[in-house]
């Protein structure tokens, strides 16, 4: 692959904001929608409480913007690997567009005040946020190098959100629902390992030293053990789970689970967008529309029937 040159940049304030509202990644904020988990499937129907509903999305919108400083943080850590990568070398910071100074002016602004509001609007909420950043710090400078662990960081993240909404409106979940969230979060880490691999191809050590330690084989096997555990996890949630209808109506969930887990085989499989789950969610109609009749049969359950 020939080398990347990066270009001038455009140091206007406003060409500066847009660099900078690009490397935030607007588009990956539905990754914080598990925030929302603990409202939905709480014991005491707090999707009817305004008060609660308004803590989620606070918590929801915090967040999205402490997922951006991660973000940015990353592409400042990773501007020479970035630019070996045949995507993410147009990115802002890599490409040049961005300045370092202001990423980084960014960076601190973002994690000294954010952390603080966590903490101000529920103590434990604050502990899963700052849980949340040492978390990426340890996967940015440490864990993105260790095979396996690397995996198992970015499924940490989503287990994190889930308990950080939990926490926000103190609101206990059944465990089974943790299972089933780092499950999934493995799932989506291990296809995006995937597409890496196979991008990349003879270039994958340039850009991130781990992915010599994968083949297609292992993380093919890997994907099939955690599919199989996420549908039989989450197959006994529907049935098991204290805080469910007692008729068992969750069940009738359990196709739509899997029809959007193989769904999205098909996608990485068929269609290579297992590098970007928000881009596959919002590109592919029959997997939104799966995920939006899922979440509609889930409400509809768990506030119709009784427990």
């Amino acid at each position: 692959m020939p080398s990347f040159q990066p270009h001038e940049s455009d140091t206007s304030p406003y060409s500066q904001m847009m660099a900078l509202l690009e490397t935030m990644r607007p588009k990956q904020w539905t990754k914080n929608l598990v925030i929302f988990a603990g409202l939905v499937f709480s014991d005491d129907r707090l999707l009817l409480s305004p008060p609660a509903v308004l803590t989620s999305v606070a918590a929801f919108g915090l967040f999205c913007l402490l997922s951006s400083a991660v973000y940015i943080l990353n592409d400042l850590a990773d501007i020479e690997k970035d630019r070996q990568h045949p995507v993410k070398r147009h990115r802002p910071l890599p490409s040049g567009r961005l300045k370092r100074s202001v990423a980084t002016i960014s960076v601190i602004l973002l994690f000294g005040t954010l952390i603080p509001c966590a903490f101000w609007l529920q103590k434990w909420f604050g502990v899963a946020a700052l849980a949340y950043v040492l978390n990426n710090l340890a996967y940015t400078f440490i864990l993105k190098n260790i095979v396996l662990l690397d995996v198992f960081s970015i499924a940490a993240g989503f287990v994190l959100r889930a308990m950080a909404g939990a926490f926000v409106i103190e609101a206990p979940i059944s465990p089974w629902l943790y299972v089933v969230t780092i499950l999934l979060a493995l799932f989506l880490a291990i296809s995006k390992r995937r597409h890496e691999l196979i991008l990349l191809q003879q270039n994958r050590g340039s850009h991130r030293r781990v992915l010599e330690e994968y083949t297609e084989e292992l993380l093919d096997e890997m994907l099939s053990v955690v599919t199989a555990s996420t549908v039989i996890a989450y197959s006994l949630y529907t049935f098991t789970a204290q805080n469910l209808p007692d008729n068992h109506a969750m069940m009738l969930t359990i196709p739509f689970a899997l029809y959007g887990l193989f769904r999205y085989l098909y996608l990485i499989h068929r269609k290579n967008l297992g590098g970007a789950p928000e881009e596959a969610l919002l590109q592919d109609k029959p997997l939104m529309a799966t995920i939006l009749l899922w979440g509609v049969l889930v409400i509809s359950i768990l506030y119709i029937f009784p427990r």
